[in-house]
Order: structure tokens, then sequence, then C-alpha cells
């Protein structure tokens, strides 16, 4: 019998919320080369947003590993001697900014001298519409930074090459999370609102939508009308949500016809006939899908509210108009260049990624990881984006980081999920009452 062709790859995944415990998952098994068997080990980096098993599970993806770590603990499992048991052929970095950087300088300490190391990949989670340049020179130093579109590869390459950093990394890719089948009407015809944890921020603007979604609800009964929530109450996301829409709809009357559901993305946008947000990435996903797809414009189109990003999508419209029965048309130019892929070249879009990540991990050595940011380009602002993951300005642990290689004991668990309690109740009910009495 001819020996089997399928090669083994390893690959470990880090991290820092359940958004981005689903971009990094899934884009792993997404850029794995043809005809891998993927091994994947995930590691969620502890903090106030620490996905919970539900919000895990929303997911879908399945790893052979999971578990949580700090920084430092994350380091030291990577930094242990190539062995069957340690070694891992990519690295996928799933966080926010400053933690890639500290993990990247972090890494190039641990692996200082080694012959052969993990490739090392990064990326963002959705639409890139703010802290552009911050964002990627904080990602500046993985192998691969992935680029969800060819406007923001553009847009990468730019930035890098304007500061003088090498853009070598940047590949252009997809979102990892498109896919579905094509758009069919439903019946009942179905709207859903795509809500965002932080856009927009104060209550006033969020009572509005709230208020203008049962509206639209009232005025078309036979629709079904959807409030599709990222997390339920006691749950965090990437950002922090101080005043959820759960909160909000108990002082509302909702008819009959308006429901609040959770769960995966892709299996609301089964059922949906017209998807509208503020700015969700979930706009994407419907776009991709042909579902008919409204970015809000009634609280201005404003950077602040990331809306500004579908400027030219022909998708901007206000709820006046969808009461009207308005069904927007997408600019096909516009989507074509947002890595949807709505005209079929999706299952292509990351073929680029494939083939830098066979040559990369074929390659007998590959060069040490070489961040932008140094104690030299950015003194005043590189030691103390380390120090927050306990790394001294050479990446190494700092003194009295934290040292567990082992589980965590019960009364520990229970007093990290008092922590995070105490957090999420500061954040929530005690800054909104400090600011409503800073404005008396």
């Amino acid at each position: 019998m001819p020996a089997s062709t399928t090669k083994s790859l390893r690959v470990a995944v880090l991290a820092d919320s359940d958004t981005r415990w689903k971009w990094g998952s899934l884009t792993a098994t997404r850029i794995a080369p043809d005809g891998s068997d993927v091994r994947l080990d995930g590691f969620l980096l502890r903090g106030r947003a620490t996905p919970t098993a539900r919000q895990l599970e929303e997911v879908g993806v399945r790893a052979d590993s999971l578990r949580e770590v700090t920084a430092v603990e994350f380091l030291r499992e990577l930094g242990k001697e190539s062995d069957e048991d340690h070694s891992y052929d990519v690295v996928v970095l799933a966080l926010v900014g400053g933690a890639v950087q500290a993990v990247l300088h972090g890494l190039a300490r641990a692996w200082e001298g080694r012959a052969k190391r993990p490739l090392v990949v990064t990326g963002y989670v959705g639409v890139v519409y703010e802290k552009l340049a911050d964002g990627l020179l904080l990602r500046h130093g993985a192998d691969l930074v992935l680029a969800n579109s060819r406007q923001d590869a553009d847009r990468f390459r730019d930035v890098y090459e304007g500061v003088g950093a090498d853009a070598g990394s940047v590949t252009e890719v997809a979102l990892p999370f498109l896919g579905g089948a094509a758009y069919k009407e439903n019946d009942p015809y179905t709207v859903v609102f795509a809500a965002q944890p932080s856009v927009p921020e104060n209550r006033k603007d969020r009572t509005y939508l709230l208020d203008r979604l049962i509206r639209h609800a009232r005025l078309h009964p036979d629709r079904e009308v959807l409030l599709k929530l990222r997390s339920k109450p006691g749950e965090h996301t990437t950002h922090i949500e101080e005043l959820p829409y759960q909160k909000l709809v108990q002082k509302a009357d909702p008819p009959a016809n308006f429901r609040l559901v959770y769960g995966h993305m892709g299996e609301v946008l089964d059922r949906t006939d017209l998807l509208v947000t503020i700015s969700s990435t979930a706009a994407l996903e419907s776009l991709h899908r042909r579902i008919p797809t409204v970015v809000l414009g009634d609280l201005g189109v404003r950077e602040a509210l990331g809306n500004h990003h579908f400027v030219g999508s022909g998708c901007l419209a206000s709820w006046d108009q969808l009461d009207e029965g308005h069904r927007p048309v997408p600019d096909a130019a516009w989507v074509a260049r947002q890595g949807v892929a709505a005209e079929g070249s999706y299952e292509t879009a990351f073929d680029a990624a494939r083939t830098r990540i066979t040559e990369l991990v074929a390659a007998e050595k590959l060069p040490p990881l070489a961040p932008y940011y140094t104690p030299v380009t950015a003194p005043g602002y590189l030691p103390g984006i380390l120090a927050r993951h306990h790394l001294g300005p050479d990446g190494s642990p700092l003194p009295g980081a934290p040292a567990a290689d082992r589980e965590p004991s019960p009364v520990r668990q229970i007093v990290r999920r008092a922590a995070r309690g105490a957090y999420r109740h500061g954040v929530q009910r005690v800054a909104p009452v400090i600011r409503r009495m800073g404005d008396l």
C-alpha cells in the first residue's frame, strides 16, 4: 500500500476572549496546508474576558486540549525544549494588540538560540476601523500578519512601509468564519438586529435602538424581529458591556413577535431575511450569504461607531427607511474589496497563507522574531506593555510573575470567579453611577 501523504500539523492558539478564540481557532484550520492532520491545542489568556464554557461551545470548534493560562505560563510552555510533547509547528496569537506584542517579545526571548522554532501568526478578529497604526505596529514581528481583505492588506502594508518596518509578513486572507447557505426567503420574514457590546456606549443611544427595533416589530406584526445578543448576563466578550440590552428591555413592553436570541451567528443567519447592525462583523457574514444587510446611520456615520467603514457599501440606511420596506443593494466593488467573497472565491482566499505556511514550516531555520517596537524604537511605550504581562524590557518574566504549572486549587478558582464578578459589577453598576454624578 502507498504511504499516507497526510502530514501532522500541531497548532497552538492563544486567545483572550470568545470572539478571538473563534477567529484564532477557525483561522488555524483554514490556513493549514492541504492534507494536514491538525492537532489544535487551545490556551485561554486569563483575564476579565476569559470565555465561559457556553461561549466556547457556541464557537463550535473542538480543540484537542484547552486550558487557561497567564502570558508567562504560556511562554514557559512554548519555551520548553522541542520534543514530541512540546513542539508546535504554528502558533496563532488571537489577542488584543498589546498582548500580541508582549507575547512576541516573550517568545523571542524564550526561543533565543533555538535552531528551529514555530511559525507565529496573528491578525484581527474583524473589521479594522480604529487604531489602525497602533494595533498594526503592536502586531508587527509575527511571521504572518493576516489581513481579512484586499483593502486591509493594502492599508497594513502602507503603515508598515511608512514607518520603515518590514511589510513582508502581511498576507491577504478572508474572515475565517464566513460560510453557510446562500439566502432564501423565510416564513415568517425575519429581521435580526446584531447588537454590539460597546457600540453605541451610552444609555440614550442604546435605548433609542431598542425602541426602534420594538417599534419595527409593532409596525410589522407579520414579521419575527430578533435582537441577537453576544453574551448572556454574567459573561464578558471582547468589549465590556456597561448597559446590556437584557437590562434595558426589562423596562420596555415588546410585542409577541419580538425576542432576544443567543447562539451561533451562522445559525441565526440561516433564518434571517434582513440583518441590521451599527457596525458588527456580522454584516460581512450576512453579505457573504447575500442576505439583505443594513448598517444603521440613525446615530450618524461616525468613526466612534465604526459605521464609517461601510461608506460606499450601499448598505447605509435608517430605521425610518426600513419601517417603510427599504431593502438595500450592496455595491459589488465595495463588497469584493472587503474579503466577503460573495461571488464564490472564498475557498481560495486562504491559498496564499497556506502556501507561505507550507514553505516556512518546511524551512530548516527561521530568523529570530523581530518586532518593530524595541527598547530603542519605543523606550517610553514598550516597557509598560510588557510589564502588564509580567515581562521585563528584554521579554523575560519579571520576579514574582505567576509560575503555576498546575490547575488552580478550588479555592483559587472561587476567588477568581468572585474577582471577575466584582469587576463586572464595577463596570456595569458603579462606573455608570459615578459618571452620572460627575455630570451633575
